[in-house]
């Protein structure tokens, strides 16, 4: 049996309820539930039950310190055939030496090394559809999007099931940051 993993910082819900101040009249845009708010660290796709396992031990060594973050800006995915909006990640030198951790943990576990540059972002809405012109003026309304500061004091392991509503994500497993 595989599940289809991957590990993130969870958004606190206040930075949740922030960030769906973002939802607007975007044409074809699915937008995303406050609870499926999450910051992707690496995807790891379908893995079966001992690499599962293999990634867990070794996510479970990394030692890291809480640290300080917060949501800046906003992007989209797919350039004239846009798919995706996101909130962007101010600038955040733990995160990224925390998302290299990571992805040390799971080459160690067997993984392939990821493929694409980490761009930290918490997607908020999937694109069916859209113009991009309607997504150039979704990225000028909110343009000056900020979040308060929160601390990232634990990442988890999520698994990710289609329901006919959707994804749903079950948290596996959790690696507080205590460093």
């Amino acid at each position: 049996m595989s599940l289809r993993l991957f590990l993130a910082l969870p958004v606190p819900e206040p930075v949740a309820d922030r960030l769906a101040t973002l939802e607007t009249d975007v044409p074809g845009a699915a937008w995303r539930l406050p609870e499926q708010y999450h910051l992707t660290l690496r995807f790891l796709g379908e893995v079966d039950n001992a690499t599962a396992r293999d990634i867990d031990l070794e996510c479970g060594r990394i030692v890291a310190a809480p640290f300080e973050l917060a949501l800046k800006g906003v992007g989209s995915f797919g350039g004239r055939e846009p798919s995706a909006l996101w909130a962007g990640v101010a600038e955040s030198p733990p995160l990224l030496q925390l998302a290299h951790a990571i992805e040390s943990a799971v080459r160690r576990a067997g993984l392939a090394p990821e493929g694409r540059r980490f761009k930290p972002h918490v997607t908020v809405a999937y694109l069916h559809g859209t113009f991009d012109t309607e997504v150039a003026h979704f990225l000028a309304d909110a343009a000056e999007f900020r979040s308060e500061p929160f601390i990232a004091d634990h990442f988890c392991m999520y698994s990710s099931r289609s329901t006919k509503d959707g994804s749903r994500y079950v948290e596996e497993a959790v690696y507080p940051l205590t460093g």
